[in-house]
This record gives C-alpha cells, structure tokens and sequence, in this order.
C-alpha cells in the first residue's frame, strides 16, 4: 500500500473529504436522534420515498445484472471428483486430494510450493514479510526465513531493477507490485530489461527468464482511479513477456507454480476481487498447468465468447441466460495466458460457430479484444466462415469513476446483448 501500513489507508478511506463545504462537517457531527431526523427528511423528500443506492450496486428488479453466485457456477471446481478429474493434471496429481481454498489461499500455496523446492526462489514486495494487503504472503516468512521473503521500499523500479538482476544471476525471484495501478514506475525496467536481456546477452546466455511479476488488478467496485485498473494490454505489446491471468483457485495454483519454473519472464496479473469469492477444491500436490494455452470452459455451436479472469463469470451468466431465451450454444474460452495466446483453440471454435464476442474489463481502445478480433479475420480460413462482425465487450475508454465503477466493466446485460446482436446480423 501507499503509506505506512494497510491500517493508515483503512483510515484514509474512511475519512471525510475535504472538499466538504462547512455545513456538510456540521452534519457529521449531529446527535444519533438528529441524524436520524435528518435522514427522515431526506427520505421523504425523495421523490420515490426510497433511499439511493450505494455506489452502482444492481437494483431490486434487476433480472440479468444479478450478483455472481461463487457457491453454484461450473467455472469453480465444488466438489473433489470435478476437481481431480481435470485432464491437464499429471496423473499422480488427481490421484491425489485437495483442499477447499480461495485464491488468494491458493497463490499462497503455489508460492510456498515453490519455496519448499526450490532454494533459488526469493519472494519480495511492499509489506510481503507482513503477508501482504491480501494476504497472499501470509507465514512464508516465518517458515522460509527473511532472507527468502521480505519487505522492499516503496519503489516499483527498484523492485523491478533488483528482481531482474537477482534472475540474470541464477535466481527465481518473485517479484510483487502491490497494485497493478502501481506498476508504471517499473515499466521501464520491464519493457527495456527484463524482455530484451536474453536477446541482447545474445550468446553470452544470461537472461532474466526466471522473473516472476505478480500484481492484483481489476476493479472491485469502488476502486477508483488507482486501485482497479487493468493494464494487461500494456504488456501483451512486448516481445519477451509471457502475461497470465487466472479465473480461479484451481488455475491460479498451477499457472503460478508454471510461471515460476518458466524460463521466460512472466507478469501474473491476479483478479484482485476474486481473492476471496472464488473458492473451490484445489489439488493438494505440486502441479503446472501449461502457459499459452487456452481451456474451453463449455462447448457451443452458434456463438464463441472469449475471456479471461473475472468477467468469465459474468460471460457464463450471459450465454446461460442466452441459451434459455434463444435456444443456441455458445461456446466458451478462458484464454489464461492473453500473450502469448492461444490462437489455434479460438479460431478453430470460430470456424465452427461463425461469431464471436470478445470480453474484458480492460479498456476497449487498443486491448486484448482487438488483438484476438484481428487475428479472426487475417486468418483466411476463418474469415470466411464468419456469419458476423467480431464484437468487443470491454470497459469504456475513461479513467474508471468511483460512483460508477459497475458500469465501466461488462456487465451480464451487455454481454448477453452482444451475443444476442451476433446472432441476429
């Protein structure tokens, strides 16, 4: 966090603007019976005789932007059996058994995991000894020692400098941005560095391919300007980056404890908001599960929607609702790794269904969406089996606004719009 600790942010957020006028801070320091008169006046006074609503939350009636169920989705494994009977598992992984987690838990075991195997992993970032602002960090230092796993300054760039040298040296080090939003000051150090060392040591052979990057992102709904931005699409422009961001506990685990044995630097983006929804049985063992491939959530025959991280979810809820009402099959893909991607398993779905609807909460202008809707039509074959413009479902190009933070991000109405609009061209 930006400050001293996660308390003195606590506080900060809970402080009242100073941008108040003066009968405003008079308000806030009224009797409990006079604050209760002055509600009643408010309520009252509102033409409906209802209280608004907080930030953008979903109305009363609402019938498709409805709360993500966590407890009931397919996309989490509930049960053992759904669990350990994932193909890409190494066998004797599913003959093994889980543990209920959430994701945060699950990038907790991933990175001990790690820790325990292999000596040259080191684990660093602001407040990461502590366990870090999510708790993704908890106990490791305790059991693996300050020298393995500790606090830095708050300097991403620095961060950033001496995670690249610790792995142009030999070592795996996991280096942590506390907040995506924070990651510009080490933009440099990524882009220029860590992406161009191995071409540029040339047959020296160093490189910083043992560089992990992990930082949360997205929005959570009242986020703001610097806690709730997406900036994968900055980094899928640069050769020599792999970018991953998981949907789930399950995923999380393997695709970290992969980023990690990978010889190639790697930014895991993590959808800060799942931390602690998404719960599900995550295999107890060590496992990988592979890098640039993408995993076909659902089979469909009439329309590909393609996603990656929260709004999968939401992309779930929208073809289920699609597929009642019109009586199609959408098909659905977790890209996982958004570069390098998975081209083949998306435009071989495409060439099967003839539609396409791309989903992501980063900003539509210049983003994943449009890289994957350029791909589909310079690829000849699949060009021509298409029954419909490619369509992107993204947030809105603006800074992400505090009040409305719900409606920058797809929503299940707009994706479900979007489906329904392709099928009807």
């Amino acid at each position: 966090m930006r400050g001293p600790s996660a308390l003195s942010l606590s506080r900060a957020l809970t402080r009242r603007p100073h941008h108040l006028h003066h009968h405003h801070h008079r308000a806030l320091f009224t009797t409990r019976g006079q604050r209760q008169q002055q509600l009643a006046a408010l309520l009252t006074s509102s033409p409906l005789n209802t209280p608004k609503r907080t930030y953008s939350t979903h109305p009363p009636n609402a019938k498709l932007n409805l709360p993500t169920d966590y407890s009931t989705t397919p996309l989490l494994c509930h049960t053992t059996t759904t669990a350990l009977t994932n193909p890409e598992l190494p066998p004797e992984t599913r003959n093994g058994t889980t543990k209920r987690m959430n994701l945060f838990q699950a990038v907790n075991d991933a990175l001990a995991t790690a820790l325990a195997e292999d000596e040259s992993v080191l684990i660093f970032g602001e407040d990461v000894a502590f366990g870090g602002v999510f708790r993704c960090t908890g106990k490791l230092a305790e059991t693996y020692g300050a020298d393995r796993v500790f606090n830095t300054p708050l300097t991403e760039q620095g961060i950033m400098g001496f995670a690249i040298g610790a792995a142009a040296e030999g070592m795996r080090p996991v280096a942590e941005i506390q907040f995506a939003d924070y990651v510009y000051p080490a933009f440099d150090q990524l882009v220029n560095e860590a992406a161009k060392y191995r071409y540029r040591d040339g047959a020296c052979g160093r490189s910083a391919g043992g560089l992990t990057v992990r930082m949360p992102c997205g929005g959570v709904g009242h986020g703001a300007l610097y806690h709730s931005q997406s900036p994968e699409s900055l980094f899928t422009h640069i050769p020599g980056l792999r970018v991953v961001m998981p949907r789930s506990p399950l995923q999380a685990k393997g695709l970290l404890l992969a980023a990690i044995r990978s010889n190639d630097p790697v930014v895991f983006m993590e959808p800060k908001i799942l931390y602690r929804a998404a719960v599900e049985q995550v295999p107890a063992g060590s496992y990988e599960l592979p890098l640039s491939k993408a995993e076909v959530l659902k089979k469909g025959d009439d329309v590909t929607v393609v996603s990656y991280g929260q709004p999968l979810y939401k992309c779930m809820a929208a073809l289920e609702q699609a597929e009642r009402d019109l009586g199609v099959g959408v098909e659905l893909i977790d890209l996982r790794t958004i570069y390098p991607w998975d081209k083949e398993t998306v435009l071989k779905s495409v060439r099967k269904t003839g539609r396409c609807v791309v989903v992501h909460e980063a900003m539509v202008n210049a983003g994943v969406g449009a890289e994957v809707a350029a791909v589909i039509q310079e690829d000849a074959e699949t060009f021509v089996r298409l029954e419909a413009p490619v369509v992107r479902v993204a947030g809105w190009s603006i800074h992400t606004p505090l009040s409305y933070e719900q409606f920058n991000a797809p929503d299940v109405a707009r994706i479900y719009d979007n489906i329904k609009k392709v099928l009807g061209f």
